[in-house]
């Protein structure tokens, strides 16, 4: 467990004295840790969530491919060549019932993993809504993606990678990391990866691409990774706010003559593909969307 957290500690609690630590969070970290947020997401509700995590993971491999896509990187996906030790069950949007009820359908999910889920993916909206609400208005209506990830850590991989070193494409990202187990890193100003130790009943933020598009490359996309530090299973419970279905743009009030826009209008679905496609998967193609007149 950590005793002093390696990234920016964000009080929801300590608003509005906290504005300016958030935004200095956002722009030098592009993450931090979220404490007292326990009225909208109980440590008890994460506790019971990693159990239903669990259970859903330890489901017969031909139940969970039912998990089918909706779009690629969505549903179950089994270990690869490429992350061997990473599997990952999760549905399109947690804002829309469909998804939510189709995943239960599909995992056969019983009444009870149906409740405690259902509470926890509530709660995680609810969050998503608070912290839009203190970087802009009008970002609560956007795509909620929601994945539960486990790590088969064993003694040959100490020292490897769980998943490759990446940024995340979408805009903001809610983790429920392992209490329990560390491996989370998180890549600084200067470069090096500073270990992100557990500190149970807190929350981890990351800002993903579509938040350096959104603010004009004022905030960072955290660039991390996941490293095997013993053998043991590792879970982890992202949500994710990814973007809207139309074209995303810089904010009209922070490009001006001495901040010119950085990036054209973007459509995070497009976004995605071209990273896919590119196999540009740690912020690199970034500079595929940059406006002309920012290019050095």
């Amino acid at each position: 467990m950590a005793t002093r957290c390696s990234i920016p500690v964000i009080d929801l609690h300590d608003f509005p004295n906290q504005s300016s630590k958030l935004m200095a969070a956002c722009e030098g970290w592009g993450c931090f840790r979220l404490l007292n947020h326990h009225e909208v997401l109980p440590a008890t509700l994460m506790s019971e969530m990693k159990s239903v995590t669990k259970s859903f993971f330890d489901l017969p491999v031909e139940i969970k491919r039912q998990n089918v896509d909706v779009t690629n990187g969505t549903g179950y996906l089994a270990p690869t060549a490429k992350n061997p030790l990473f599997e990952t069950l999760g549905f399109y949007s947690l804002a829309i019932r469909h998804d939510v009820e189709t995943f239960y359908s599909q995992l056969d999910a019983s009444p009870h993993q149906r409740e405690i889920m259902t509470k926890y993916v509530g709660a995680i909206h609810e969050l998503f809504m608070r912290i839009a609400k203190k970087l802009a208005e009008g970002l609560g209506n956007w795509i909620c993606q929601f994945k539960m990830n486990k790590y088969h850590f064993t003694p040959q991989s100490v020292g490897s990678s769980g998943v490759t070193t990446h940024t995340d494409s979408g805009f903001i990202y809610i983790v429920q990391d392992d209490e329990d187990v560390c491996g989370l890193e998180v890549m600084d100003k200067s470069g090096h990866f500073v270990p992100v130790d557990p500190w149970p009943g807190t929350l981890i933020v990351n800002l993903g691409d579509m938040a350096k598009v959104w603010s004009n490359g004022r905030f960072c996309n955290v660039i991390h990774r996941v490293q095997c530090k013993e053998a043991t299973i590792r879970l982890s419970i992202v949500s994710a706010l990814l973007g809207p279905k139309e074209a995303i743009e810089p904010l009209a009030e922070l490009v001006d003559a001495d901040h010119p826009r950085v990036y054209v209008p973007t459509i995070y679905e497009e976004y995605r593909k071209l990273r896919s496609s590119t196999n540009l998967h740690a912020g690199e193609a970034l500079k595929l969307l940059r406006t002309s007149n920012s290019i050095n």
